[in-house]
């Protein structure tokens, strides 16, 4: 039984609402509206899951509709979606001058139980009829032609040339005999030289040997001296030098003369000699500069419809506009979007989007744009890419702002540090990021401790040391009134990460330090005994923001790591509300050129933030993400 059906439209007016029980369902509509209307996280499915609801939708999009039906999650009707499709047919016949106004209070209450009792009735019968199976005229075996599935050996040999060996001259003939039954009489053609060899234009073994003996005739004769010397006079001749690619140079490539400043195994003069770019201070002052992407345009060949509507565009003036309200338009369907969707799908992963959430996501726009009417002069493709590209903008813009120094600075305000936790899988560059993030707080003046819980890793807490002693370098003790800006807060290896993080975060609230961060070891998404450890430590120190570090290079595979982390934290943590998540750190963002798609599949899975983007070595290259710049450089 239906517990709830309602009509909307999508500026929020409700037109017409249906409720059978005393439940509140504002928060699970609100759910769907905020998760799948808005945020297109839907993935083409019309069906969305709340508490203990299951609520199904369709869109009109020509009056900018929805209508949404809810039912308990535990019961299983087979009529819904016929139910929705015939409830948006009657109410559109029924008010569609009304609905040019959006006016709420419409009488709906008989139709809709006469169309709701022809539905059940409908799912009765479907219910009860005995499912029968497909005839092999409905299977997709029965659409083949039998030339189809028959194997002809001399297609392959056509399509596969240049392939060694001698072929049996017995085959051969059966091949070609087989071939003139199967082709249609050809028009008469001059007959083939022996130079030439087949018809075809391929040259048989034996015109080969011929011909290779032929050659070696030729050069052996006393002629060959003399063609020899005039190729030689030939190829003297100057010739333009073809100008190739040119080297990429980089800005820290150096050369051999800078061997000597890098030679750091030795100290000079019984001295340590510590060199830093002082250069790198003073410049990430405040906030987070913007990443920026190069979107240059090189799209040379447009397709011919695109073409023909900017023409069509530049001609829509003068007497043309006289008869603009005279041109029809035109509804949109899904066969005649599907060319241009396919198109995008493939774009979106060949730009290293997740072939799953590519799907979804072209599936998506389908929804939205299914029934929309457009103008005459608007092509399927432009409508369908620029569809795309705003829900790729939705899915960039963070559900909440991090803002990290302003909640680093309530938090020195109320007397406590502020906890950050950094995880992720091997090899990605978490305590690299770390350096950065951590001489980005000491540059707005915020004391930092580093808290080395990768105790699992050989050489781990040695390279946070070494950051540590760079990083007090740069900010020297001295220009701070003599307080140390980074510390240190390691217990060698083999520990407790937990106990060691929850001691770290103690001794920064006595020491009055103003952040803590927490470097975790490398884990895969699959190692349960590290996925456990990394559990425990979020659930005993409880940190204001856990960041997963990942690549940027990763395709497929930031699909399975975000979700077995997120999953993994909340079946080993054992409380009611979990704490996953919160951001993203993306790293590697220098070496993948225009294939941003890492981005577009992270976000969409998690549906947090990507807070800080790693653009290079040094500890200034670290960005905020420029969502409308990604997009760009992922839709051209």
């Amino acid at each position: 039984m239906l517990d709830f059906f309602s009509i909307f439209g999508k500026g929020g007016i409700v037109l017409w609402c249906f409720q059978s029980t005393g439940h509140i369902f504002t928060p699970s509509v609100n759910a769907l509206i905020r998760t799948v209307i808005l945020q297109e996280r839907g993935g083409g499915s019309n069906s969305f899951d709340h508490e203990s609801l299951t609520l199904k939708y369709k869109l009109d999009n020509e009056f900018d509709l929805v209508f949404v039906v809810a039912f308990q999650k535990i019961l299983q009707l087979s009529y819904v979606d016929k139910l929705l499709d015939d409830v948006q047919l009657e109410f559109r016949d029924l008010y569609r001058q009304q609905l040019q106004g959006l006016r709420p209070g419409l009488e709906f209450r008989r139709p809709f139980e006469r169309v709701l009792a022809a539905a059940e009735e409908w799912g009765r019968r479907q219910d009860n009829q005995p499912r029968q199976m497909r005839s092999f005229e409905q299977s997709h075996k029965s659409k083949k032609t039998v030339s189809s599935m028959i194997e002809r050996p001399h297609e392959q040999k056509n399509q596969k040339t240049g392939k060694a060996g001698k072929i049996n001259k017995e085959q051969e003939q059966v091949e070609k005999e087989s071939a003139a039954k199967e082709s249609p009489p050809a028009t008469p053609a001059a007959p083939a030289s022996p130079r030439n060899g087949s018809g075809a234009g391929e040259l048989d073994e034996e015109t080969m040997a011929l011909n290779r003996m032929r050659l070696a005739q030729r050069l052996g004769s006393p002629n060959a001296s003399k063609k020899k010397a005039a190729a030689a006079d030939k190829q003297k001749s100057p010739k333009a030098k073809k100008t190739g690619k040119a080297p990429t140079q980089w800005d820290l490539g150096g050369t051999n003369k800078d061997v000597a400043n890098l030679e750091r195994t030795k100290d000079k003069d019984g001295v340590r000699q510590d060199t830093y770019d002082s250069k790198l201070v003073g410049q990430m002052v405040g906030g987070i500069k913007d990443l920026e992407v190069d979107s240059s345009d090189d799209d040379g060949d447009e397709q011919d419809e695109e073409r023909q509507v900017r023409l069509a565009r530049t001609k829509e003036s003068g007497l043309l506009s006289m008869f603009k309200g005279l041109v029809g338009n035109k509804s949109l369907s899904r066969e005649t979007m599907q060319p241009a969707l396919d198109k995008m799908c493939d774009l979106l992963i060949a730009k290293n989007v997740a072939a799953d959430i590519a799907k979804k996501l072209c599936e998506s726009v389908a929804t939205k744009l299914d029934g929309k009417v457009i103008g005459t002069f608007e092509g399927v493709a432009s409508v369908v890419k620029t569809t795309l590209t705003e829900s790729l903008m939705q899915i960039l813009s963070p559900r909440r702002r991090v803002d990290i120094l302003r909640d680093a600075l309530e938090s020195q305000r109320k007397g406590r540090p502020f906890v950050m936790t950094f995880c992720g899988v091997n090899g990605v560059g978490k305590s690299t990021n770390l350096a950065k993030i951590c001489f980005w707080l000491i540059e707005n003046d915020l004391r930092v401790l580093v808290a080395a819980c990768d105790t699992f890793r050989a050489g781990a807490v040695e390279q946070l040391r070494t950051h540590v002693r760079h990083l007090n370098n740069l900010h020297p003790a001295e220009r701070h009134n003599g307080r140390e800006m980074v510390q240190l807060y390691e217990k060698g290896y083999g520990k407790d990460a937990a106990g060691i993080a929850m001691e770290a975060i103690n001794f920064a609230r006595e020491a009055r330090l103003d952040v803590v961060l927490v470097d975790t070891a490398g884990r895969m998404q699959d190692n349960e005994p590290l996925m456990r450890a990394l559990a425990k430590l979020i659930k005993v120190n409880d940190p204001d923001l856990v960041l997963f570090v990942g690549e940027a290079l990763v395709g497929n595979e930031a699909v399975d790591q975000l979700v077995k982390f997120n999953q993994a934290m909340a079946d080993y943590s054992a409380a009611e509300h979990p704490h996953l998540i919160d951001g993203i750190v993306l790293t590697k963002f220098d070496t993948i050129d225009d294939k941003v798609g890492a981005a577009i599949s992270m976000t969409y899975i998690t549906g947090q933030p990507i807070v800080f983007v790693g653009t290079g070595q040094t500890y200034t290259d670290l960005k905020s993400l420029n969502a409308k710049a990604v997009v760009h450089a992922l839709m051209k």
